[in-house]
């Protein structure tokens, strides 16, 4: 791209030979647009349904699974291989509806183009389609014009432009025609306009440069193009499980097959028991466990305030170590408001946030009504008077229509009982100076009880200039040298606070009469004027937002905050909001652009603040945190914020004030634009990963019991304790149903009081090793020792088989009420707090029991009735391992307390 903002208007005219008049010649319009092509952005690529169907079943667990209902099928167990295959499907259908919908974002960027816009073609001013746009087009501007292209300014007339989608940047922003230095970052390129942003006051003349593909907008669509999102970090450790337990499955089938042909036992029933062995080693359940932990994650997350489009980001979430966020509208109101006022002898402390008009003036901690204060009353009456801006309700929320500055002006004059209806009625408007970035003022003339007068605000060094009085509450005296010198340091300390001030000043014109008032120069009545007061008006933090921030910390998240706003304002939000810490720095645009990729990686940890950066400088962020192997989530609502959304670890779109562009690339939609909202969803998703690691710690602890069993036996050469068919009714018992009814365990307390884990952390860690293989030890144990027991004192196989059938499905569903939890025991955690499972363990009890009682089943399972005697030693053998683990909770909580 040429550097436009550089050149002179005569320059950028020239080099794009087209005329400021008459514009291009309609033939001339026609083969620019040959040769450039139309003025839209390029769609994303779309895959078919069949294609994004497909690649649902990439994941090797899948394939593992495919495979167990193959080998089920061929015993005989199609019940089973059918329910395998349906949780197959299932899975597939839902990861495919959350693919379906996403992927949208360059479709929606391609709607923030403008559908008609005004040109001049051959002296005249047309109306054209915004898609037939060429550069050496000359562009007409004027308030509520959506910006079709991005164009060089040549001529303007109080213009400004909302450019905060596209930068950041909370304040529209006043144009001008002049050059700019090279180096000038995107959002102060003030002789520029862009496509996507739109005009919010005045009028202008622009010169096309860039269209399409070619624009700033163009350029974030490239950028989304090549940001990528990769894996979460659940889906790695997943394709890790799933690979482990494939050669696993391999290993059990080779052993068990082998040792039992040196022992001579049939081929045939070897063979049936060690293939059952290893389907029953894998948890079938596994993929719906995770799909139902993270729907239900889901569904408590709308209810939160937050919109899932991707399932498994919830749980990705859970695992961030850094939270990028935009500024404005995500840590601040994204409305500006009035937070303090300055008169001649008070300093008003404002409540009340954004544009709603609930509100008080505090002077220290004395509240003050406008009506009993004469001076302050006057400020705020003035501040409506000189006011192009509306204030409307929508839907019974305050908007501004018009400049936001002048929107927070309507909005603290309302606070104290003014409105703009009011005042156009008692004070019908005469003429009006409007705001100039050169002369940085603004004056509204109105008829006062049949005199002129005139209501002035701009920059307090400039009114101030121009002020030869003062009001107080005991009326207008003169302006001292002392008030003058006081009011200025009192707008430096504003000012330092990261405030904009402007000062309002009136002043009556009864020496002009209305006529001559048009004719004189604004400098002659902008002159003698009376000083009302100061006013400090800021885009404020979100009351909750501090909060948040400290809970973060608590987390061991950190906090970046990524801005288009200037440095100063940035620093004083990150200071207030607490991100901005001891040793933290903070990092400009300009300074960006001068580090490589390697230099910003190794600086990155130390910033916890960043100003007037572009698009671009946004994804290089994310990608050196990245680099860094760190789970980084990414927050915005602009267009700018888009592709670094994308290629986060999470992206998170505000949905308030984000655009479909922001919205089609995140992960989650935040609905109420609320920082704190996100903390909300970190704490859901290590909750939903909780559940699934709990839950895969209980299935893969009840299939290492199983083998435990059917390898000691094969070992010490006794007959096989379980036959094929108890296997896979175990499998299917024990592993179904309690461990759904486990993902769906409330959250437990604390989850924000600990650091997050590692990305690349192992599932299969020492910790989660040792507690599945001492688990899998106590319940072999029992089962052995009632199969041992059975054998040689009652000298009855089928009475053997049948207890340590019967006791390790008795081991393995009590067992589920202490796989809630690691720390807690059953009874701090409640008995009945899941009643599903609860419930279903009820329910497997009395299936279990079924199968002993009901003829057909006895048969098919080989066993016999039990007696009561029978069920309620067994139940007692099934209570010990569940007893020894809690012990274990007990004995181990002094040590997790110490560490």
């Amino acid at each position: 791209m040429n550097a436009w903002h550089k050149l002179s208007v005569t320059e950028a005219v020239s080099l794009l030979a087209t005329d400021v008049e008459q514009g291009l010649s309609v033939n001339e319009a026609k083969n620019r647009l040959t040769r450039y092509g139309q003025n839209k952005l390029r769609k994303g690529k779309r895959f078919s349904a069949l294609v994004i169907f497909v690649s649902q079943f990439k994941s090797l667990v899948i394939w593992v699974l495919i495979g167990a209902a193959a080998v089920s099928a061929a015993l005989g167990e199609t019940v089973d291989g059918i329910a395998i295959i349906a949780i197959v499907i299932l899975n597939a259908i839902i990861g495919f509806i959350q693919e379906y919908r996403a992927e949208k974002a360059a479709a929606a960027l391609a709607r923030l183009t403008a559908p008609h816009c005004r040109v001049v073609r051959g002296g005249h001013s047309v109306v054209v389609d915004a898609t037939e746009i060429v550069p050496g087009d000359i562009l007409l501007l004027e308030g509520g014009d959506l910006v079709a292209a991005d164009a060089r300014l040549i001529q303007t007339s109080v213009l400004r432009i909302n450019e905060a989608s596209l930068t950041g940047e909370s304040q529209a922003v006043g144009k001008f025609t002049d050059g700019l230095p090279m180096e000038t970052p995107l959002a102060d390129r003030k002789n520029m306009a862009f496509l996507g942003t739109s005009v919010t006051g005045g009028t202008g003349r622009a010169l096309v440069v860039n269209t399409g593909m070619e624009t700033e907008l163009g350029h974030i669509a490239k950028l989304l193009e090549t940001a990528e999102s990769g894996e979460t970090p659940l889906k790695r450790r997943l394709d890790r499980v799933a690979r482990l337990l494939l050669w696993a499955c391999f290993g059990v089938v080779a052993l068990i097959f082998s040792l039992g042909l040196l022992r001579g036992i049939a081929p045939f029933e070897l063979f049936l028991s060690a293939v059952s062995l290893a389907v029953a080693a894998i948890p079938e359940g596994l993929p719906a466990v995770v799909t139902v932990a993270l729907a239900l994650g889901v569904q408590r997350m709308v209810q939160r305030n937050a919109l899932v489009r991707h399932m498994a980001s919830v749980e990705t979430l859970g695992c961030a170590e850094v939270i990028c966020t935009d500024k404005t509208g995500t840590l601040t109101m994204g409305e500006m408001t009035a937070r303090k006022l300055i008169t001649s002898d008070s300093l008003y402390r404002i409540t009340g946030e954004g544009y709603g008009t609930e509100g008080a003036f505090f002077s220290g901690n004395v509240e003050n009504l406008p009506s009993k204060s004469p001076e302050l009353f006057a400020l705020l009456y003035a501040s409506a008077a000189c006011n192009d801006a509306e204030l409307t309700l929508i839907d019974g929320r305050s908007e501004v229509v018009g400049d936001p500055t002048e929107g927070a002006l309507l909005v603290v004059a309302a606070k104290g009982g003014i409105t703009r209806a009011a005042v156009e009625t008692q004070m019908p408007r005469l003429a009006a100076v409007p705001f100039d970035s050169d002369r940085k003022r603004m004056t509204v003339i109105r008829n006062r009880e049949n005199h002129p007068w005139a209501f002035v605000k701009g920059a307090p060094e400039v009114i101030l200039s121009r002020c030869s009085l003062i009001r107080t509450d005991q009326g207008v005296r003169a302006l001292t040298e002392n008030d003058r010198s006081r009011l200025l340091q009192a707008n430096a300390l504003l000012a330092h606070d990261a405030l904009r001030v402007l000062a309002v000043a009136e002043r009556s014109l009864d020496n002009f009469s209305f006529e001559e008032s048009m004719a004189v120069n604004d400098t002659e009545i902008e002159q003698g004027l009376t000083l009302l007061g100061l006013i400090g008006l800021q885009d404020p933090p979100r009351g909750e937002a501090k909060e948040a921030v400290i809970k973060c910390k608590r987390a061991g998240i950190k906090t970046v905050m990524i801005t288009g706003d200037h440095p100063d304002t940035a620093r004083a939000i990150g200071h207030e909001l607490g991100i901005l810490g001891k040793g933290d720095e903070v990092l400009v645009g300009a300074e960006l652009d001068r580090l490589d990729d390697e230099a910003l990686k190794q600086c990155v940890s130390k910033v916890s603040v960043y100003a007037r950066v572009t698009a671009e400088h946004k994804l290089r962020i994310v990608r050196a945190w990245k680099a860094r192997g760190v789970v980084v989530a990414m927050t915005g609502d602009g267009v700018n914020d888009a592709p670094a959304l994308k290629e986060a670890s999470i992206g998170i779109a505000m949905g308030i004030t984000g655009t479909e562009v922001t919205k089609g690339a995140a992960d989650i939609i935040i609905t109420d634009d609320n920082f704190a909202t996100i903390v909300a969803a970190v704490e859901e998703g290590r909750g939903i990963y909780d559940n699934i690691a709990k839950t895969l710690a209980y299935l893969l602890s009840g299939n290492t019991g199983e083998l435990i069993v059917m390898l000691s036996a094969v070992l010490l050469g006794w007959p096989l304790p379980l036959l094929p068919l108890h296997l896979l009714w175990i499998n299917l018992v024990t592993d179904g149903l309690p461990a759904l009814a486990l993902a769906t365990d409330p959250i437990e307390p604390g989850v924000l009081n600990r650091p997050p884990r590692r990305s690349q952390d192992a599932l299969f860690n020492r910790e989660f090793l040792t507690l599945t293989l001492f688990t899998g030890l106590l319940t072999a144990g029992v089962t052995l020792g009632v199969f041992a027991y059975e054998l040689y004192i009652d000298n009855s196989l089928e009475q053997a088989r049948d207890a340590a059938f019967t006791a390790l499905v008795i081991a393995e569903l009590l067992r589920a009420f202490g796989a809630r939890s690691e720390q807690r025991t059953i009874w701090q955690i409640g008995l009945f707090s899941n009643m599903r499972l609860f419930l279903i363990v009820e329910v497997s009890f009395a299936l279990q029991l079924a199968i002993h009682h009901v003829p057909m089943l006895q048969t098919l399972f080989q066993i016999e009735p039990v007696s009561l005697n029978q069920c309620v030693s067994w139940i007692g053998v099934g209570f010990i391992p569940l007893i020894v683990l809690e012990l274990r909770k007990i004995i181990r909580r002094p040590r997790a307390k110490k560490d």
